[in-house]
């Protein structure tokens, strides 16, 4: 008798799932696949900016694209920044990029600039500059903003100083 009674229970689950719940057939895609069941977002606020409806917006012409303001906000990053720069220099290895490490090199670290990147950087007290190459990443140390190879450590002049006060242009 104990065996029939679990059993029936264990048959009366799908049962009773069967009959209360909704297929997924009645269901769009969004209703099961969303986090929050039934989730429907506002529509995003109108810019202050833009024109009312009734107006009428100029039309590019046939083959010309439509032009854009562009905005500092656009910009995933700054084109210049100032900090306190330093150099590194070791004997053999690979950068973060992959690239062997040559110290001779005018060549950088950087936190999170695009390797390949090529910054104008300009030491404050002297004046002089020197374009190098984004290979690695780097300073950790928390108030630097660069980390220069021992090639443009030296075109600076700063290898006796060790930090220097620095502005970068992205070129």
């Amino acid at each position: 008798m104990r065996l029939l009674s679990g059993m029936i229970a264990i048959a009366t689950v799908p049962a009773w799932m069967a009959i209360n719940t909704t297929p997924a057939a009645a269901q769009s895609f969004d209703d099961r696949w969303s986090v929050i069941p039934k989730a429907h977002a506002d529509p995003a606020p109108e810019r202050p900016d833009q024109t009312n409806e009734g107006e009428a917006q100029p039309q590019p012409l046939i083959g010309q694209q439509p032009t854009r303001e562009v905005r500092s906000a656009d910009r995933s990053f700054n084109r210049t920044f100032s900090g306190k720069a330093s150099f590194y220099s070791y004997g053999k290895g690979k950068t973060a990029s992959g690239s062997p490490f040559h110290r001779d090199a005018l060549t950088a670290a950087h936190r999170n600039l695009p390797f390949g990147t090529r910054v104008r950087v300009t030491e404050l007290a002297s004046g002089k500059s020197v374009v190098v190459r984004i290979t690695d990443r780097g300073t950790w140390v928390r108030d630097r903003v660069l980390d220069l190879s021992l090639g443009a450590a030296r075109s600076l002049g700063i290898t006796e100083r060790g930090v220097v006060k620095v502005h970068a242009k992205l070129l």
